[in-house]
């Protein structure tokens, strides 16, 4: 992690992409894999900051920049998509050479977690989403919002509101920041082109198949925020009704941010779930 920005990590290439990443806690058992949404100026630092100290308590915690997003490499040609995303996830288990890892999936970053257990389930021990997207419903103005977001202070403020249930959060200094990352060079231009307008279809495109969700045999922990303006809770009790081994959580007074809004409390869920680490 560099000091002056906690948002740059180590290095490494998956699959030829030149990958921004945290690696934190200890190297045995089995580590758990974080995946950021798809918010404008996001990186996994940004998503994760209040829970990676706690989770590397108890083991491995890995947290990658998903390419188009944060610090990692955008490569020329390259078509942001489920399959792009999934094969990035496999590359950066592979180039760390781990073979198996938990999942937690935040938004985007859930149906990612979803796709990656659905495609490649030995790859996956157990799967956290949270907020996740991964199937299909109707979009949100507030999703609508984030994935046309244009850049300015003010949007980004506006955002950052839609995403919190208690604004208090929220500071001018925190949406300037966040601004800043969302005009970096490259990161605008990568991010217009991934969910352009009319923007159902990306919702749809982000969703597995429900025949393959209801085969999953992996355990799954659903974490949703009963306000949550961006992704509605509903998605998360069609997930719990298709996985066979889930259990869902719905947190009160909580929007889309239930890592931050209920750091404590979704840390401590989260460890629990996953457990002791085992070996790999």
């Amino acid at each position: 992690m560099s000091d002056e920005n906690p948002e740059l990590g180590l290095r490494i290439n998956a699959g030829g992409i030149e990958t921004n990443y945290h690696d934190a806690g200890e190297h045995d058992g089995v580590p758990v894999l974080l995946l950021h949404g798809s918010g404008p100026g996001v990186t996994a630092w940004a998503n994760w900051r209040l829970n990676i100290a706690e989770l590397a308590k108890q083991r491995r915690v890995l947290a990658p920049d998903m390419v188009g997003f944060g610090y990692t490499d955008r490569p020329d040609g390259v078509q942001y998509n489920l399959d792009t995303w999934v094969k990035h996830a496999v590359d950066f288990l592979d180039a760390l050479g781990v073979k198996q890892a938990d999942v937690v999936g935040n938004s985007y970053g859930g149906a990612l977690a979803l796709a990656l257990a659905i495609r490649h389930p030995q790859r996956v021990r157990r799967l956290v989403l949270m907020g996740a997207a991964g199937v299909d419903f109707e979009l949100t103005p507030g999703l609508d919002a984030v994935w046309g977001y244009t850049p300015s202070v003010q949007g980004m403020r506006e955002l950052m509101e839609s995403f919190a249930y208690d604004n208090s959060l929220l500071s001018d200094e925190l949406a300037e920041l966040r601004y800043r990352a969302s005009v970096r060079p490259g990161y605008q231009e990568a991010f217009s082109r991934m969910f352009p307008a009319p923007r159902q279809r990306w919702v749809r495109a982000l969703a597995s198949n429900e025949s393959d969700i209801r085969a999953l045999p992996h355990e799954a922990l659903i974490v949703h925020g009963r306000e949550d303006r961006i992704v509605p809770p509903i998605t998360s009790r069609t997930l719990f009704d298709l996985i066979e081994r889930a259990q869902l959580h719905l947190f009160g007074r909580c929007g889309h941010w239930t890592q931050i809004e209920h750091a404590a409390r979704f840390n401590k869920l989260v460890n629990d779930f996953l457990g002791e680490a085992i070996a790999q």
